[in-house]
């Protein structure tokens, strides 16, 4: 367990990456209590500087002899490198909360979203996972209706942006965008084609396209991102029998990720409830005025802790149903600001 302190030795894994940015920013604008900061990386960052509150600090290469003295370590630097490397964070006395899938599902690892399940931060054993990012902006608006009436069935609906598949993802849109931008289109067929060479993270090109899958493809049809949404929403919510479906799908957008979210509730709950539940729910803005055309877009939310809710109504296919349109910042809320609202809760005991 965390012995309680003043401040606390804090460990970055993947510092130089596009959540490890934002973990130093979050870190650095709620004033986390932090003794020593130690920025761990990939040996392709040997030797660079990160700046934090004004000072540079330098980037060591991850080792399994990175953690001694370490209180908390906050990972982000892929499934595999946390298999390998959290073991010895733990072996070295500090917890460590990662946001990558590896733990995730480990009965033994708390899957945690702060404002749906804190209770759960007090098991762990030396390992808090992170959730999916397109999981924890789903969850709160579900917990939210949860404490209405039972919930039966979600059906979502992901349009996630490219930079939560990592900062190179990012560069190859932004790419493709200024040589498309080059070309005098006339709108014939292939116009909006960018070079096979431009197209190399992703299978296809997604400047001006939808790709309808995110991670590979099980034997089921469905990609392992859709079901990481079924199996961690069950078990953040604490319903293992929850009928979960979901469809994934990467779009044009630089940062936040937006849902379409259909609930099937246990019995009817009337939307001037739902509203009421919404808005007084921690974490949530509800952004819904259709007559005035405001609703959660991603370019309002970027940059923003909160999760954005609008577009709710009543489904009028089935008796007990709402939609629902959900917006976040996939790298704040999604990845970083989660993690470091655990680390808050730890800390305070």
């Amino acid at each position: 367990m965390l012995k309680k302190k003043d401040r606390y030795n804090v460990a970055v894994m993947g510092a130089t990456g596009a959540v490890g940015t934002q973990f130093l920013w979050i870190l650095e604008e709620r004033d986390f209590p932090i003794d020593e900061l130690r920025l761990l990386a990939s040996e392709r960052s040997k030797g660079r500087k990160l700046i934090f509150k004004g000072k540079e600090h330098p980037v060591h290469v991850l080792s399994k002899d990175s953690f001694e003295g370490i209180d908390i370590v906050l990972a982000s630097a892929g499934a595999s490198r946390s298999k390998e490397f959290l073991p010895s964070a733990v072996k070295a006395g500090a917890v460590c909360v990662d946001n990558s899938s590896a733990f995730r599902m480990d009965a033994d690892v708390p899957l945690v979203v702060p404002e749906v399940n804190p209770d759960s931060i007090k098991k762990h054993k030396g390992i808090i996972a992170n959730p999916n990012c397109s999981t924890i902006q789903m969850v709160l608006p579900l917990c939210a209706v949860g404490r209405l009436a039972s919930l039966k069935r979600v059906v979502v609906t992901t349009f996630q942006s490219v930079s939560g598949a990592g900062q190179s993802n990012i560069l190859e849109m932004e790419k493709q965008v200024m040589r498309l931008s080059k070309k005098e289109s006339h709108y014939g067929i292939g116009e909006h084609n960018v070079p096979e060479e431009l197209v190399k993270e992703f299978q296809h090109q997604i400047a001006y396209n939808l790709i309808p899958h995110i991670d590979v493809f099980g034997d089921n049809l469905y990609t392992k991102e859709e079901m990481k949404m079924v199996g961690e929403t069950r078990k953040i919510m604490g319903l293992p029998d929850l009928a979960v479906t979901a469809t994934c799908v990467r779009v044009p957008v630089y940062y936040a990720h937006s849902e379409s979210v259909n609930i099937e509730t246990g019995k009817k709950v009337s939307i001037g409830e739902v509203m009421k539940a919404l808005k007084s729910f921690s974490g949530i803005t509800v952004v819904d005025d259709p007559k005035a055309n405001r609703y959660p877009m991603p370019i309002d939310t970027e940059g923003k802790d909160d999760v954005f809710v609008g577009r709710v109504r009543e489904d009028e296919s089935i008796p007990n149903g709402i939609n629902m349109w959900v917006v976040a910042d996939n790298l704040r809320k999604g990845a970083a600001l989660n993690a470091i609202q655990i680390a808050e809760h730890l800390i305070a005991g």
